[in-house]
């Protein structure tokens, strides 16, 4: 039995990335209040799911999740590079180049050949003419920079 996840979810997935204290999810809301009762029930299941492990109660995530409506196609393409670039801002890996390795991410799906039923590509793809080299580059080229503005957020609280 194959399932429909835009039927239960609500919104197209672009693009993810899991990081220890966080995460990141771009996503593409396809029915009314689509997101916010996605990560509804996102947030709910896996409390409800580390509440019955842990034997604790209360929420697992604060402050509760912080959403941005993304206003153009530029917003989109540097949104989802930000997002793909943070295990590399966050020195998780220490090479540009294994960044396609990180396991909790959707990057792997805009530069190689492997498919996912989860993560729609297509809508930012489409912008690169659908050559996924032309993304790699476009993401990889800002990975300094985005590392050093990353280490500039954390100085500027001292």
């Amino acid at each position: 039995m194959e399932i429909s996840f835009r039927k239960y979810f609500r919104v197209d997935i672009l693009g993810f990335c899991l990081m220890p204290t966080h995460y990141h999810l771009l996503l593409q809301q396809i029915t009314d209040n689509g997101i916010i009762q996605f990560m509804s029930n996102v947030s709910n299941s896996f409390t409800r799911l580390m509440n019955i492990k842990s034997e604790r109660k209360g929420p697992l995530f604060l402050p509760r999740f912080h959403s941005r409506a993304v206003l153009s196609d530029e917003q989109l393409i540097h949104v989802s590079r930000y997002i793909h670039l943070n295990p590399y801002s966050a020195e998780l890996i220490k090479n540009i180049n294994d960044l396609e390795k990180y396991p909790l991410s959707s990057y792997c799906y805009y530069i190689s050949a492997k498919v996912s039923d989860l993560v729609n590509i297509s809508p930012i793809l489409d912008l690169f003419n659908k050559d996924k080299h032309k993304y790699q580059t476009f993401v990889e080229n800002q990975a300094d920079y985005q590392k050093t503005l990353e280490d500039l957020k954390y100085v500027a609280k001292w």
